[in-house]
């Protein structure tokens, strides 16, 4: 079974994967025609293609360029720095432990910069934080670091206060994790995940040989669907969360994918690397 990109995969999603995959290694940049061919492998056509394009590059995440008299876009350094940030939540699978300890954020932005509010929250949101009240999130400790340079970048450290903490008291920790996080809503989107690709990754366990084409598809399909899961998703310690919990099984199916198709799929990738001379 294979799986190519569905209409609710947007283009600009898949173009940020396949530059996130594809283009740091070859100097950040990639040729308009060769984003197009590899964009028409995952069903979205040229207009949509250069209509994304046009929206990244406004949101100064892609930046026109030529290279060789070749018409093409780089990723900017804000561009490098997020998918950076990716790579160490959507490969790295760092989880906590119970005597970790925790990571609080205290913040109090005043009514008349409530955009930096809105800024505030939903970077740390993406973070992976959980919410104990207004103006204290919690996360893990272990994400201290990534929390302070995501705050640095989007100049909101004046905003808020990060302190590292432990449980002293009182009532059980577990009880207070589904009230801080939306589990249900995360392990309704891990499900997703699951029923989409554990078929698509059965099927591959059965082939002798994998298609270099096929496996691009369904590789920039299944992480562009993954990537942002790994973020809603704090790591928390496995002590913490309910029994039934899938995540640990999204994350394998995900990894094994990606065991089976990065390879394949970089060799498709690596055929239209030509140079090209259309704009």
């Amino acid at each position: 079974m294979t799986v190519a990109a569905e209409p609710a995969q947007k283009p600009r999603a898949l173009i940020v994967t396949v530059y996130g995959l594809y283009a740091r290694e070859a100097g950040g940049w990639l040729g308009v025609a060769t984003i197009i061919r590899l964009l028409a492998e995952l069903g979205v056509d040229e207009p949509a293609v250069r209509s994304s394009i046009s929206r990244l590059k406004r949101r100064g995440l892609l930046l026109a360029e030529r290279s060789d008299g070749v018409a093409g876009y780089g990723l900017s350094d804000a561009a490098r720095a997020i998918l950076d940030e990716g790579d160490r939540r959507i490969f790295e699978r760092r989880r906590a432990t119970v005597d970790e300890g925790w990571l609080l954020a205290v913040f109090s932005v005043p009514e008349f910069e409530r955009e930096k509010r809105h800024q505030l929250r939903s970077r740390l949101a993406w973070l992976g934080f959980g919410t104990v009240s207004a103006g204290v999130w919690i996360a893990p400790a272990h994400l201290l670091d990534e929390t302070a340079d995501v705050l640095r970048r989007t100049g909101l450290t004046g905003y808020v206060d990060l302190f590292r903490a432990a449980h002293a008291g009182f009532g059980d920790v577990a009880a207070h994790v589904p009230q801080w996080w939306d589990l249900d809503r995360l392990q309704a989107l891990y499900a997703e995940f699951l029923a989409r690709y554990s078929r698509t990754l059965t099927s591959y366990r059965r082939r002798r040989t994998t298609d270099p084409r096929t496996a691009f598809a369904d590789y920039v399909a299944a992480l562009t669907d993954w990537r942002r899961l790994p973020f809603l998703d704090p790591g928390l310690a496995p002590e913490l969360l309910p029994r039934q919990w899938n995540g640990v099984r999204a994350a394998d199916t995900f990894v094994e994918l990606q065991q089976r198709l990065a390879g394949p799929a970089h060799e498709f990738v690596e055929t239209l690397r030509a140079p090209q001379i259309t704009a």
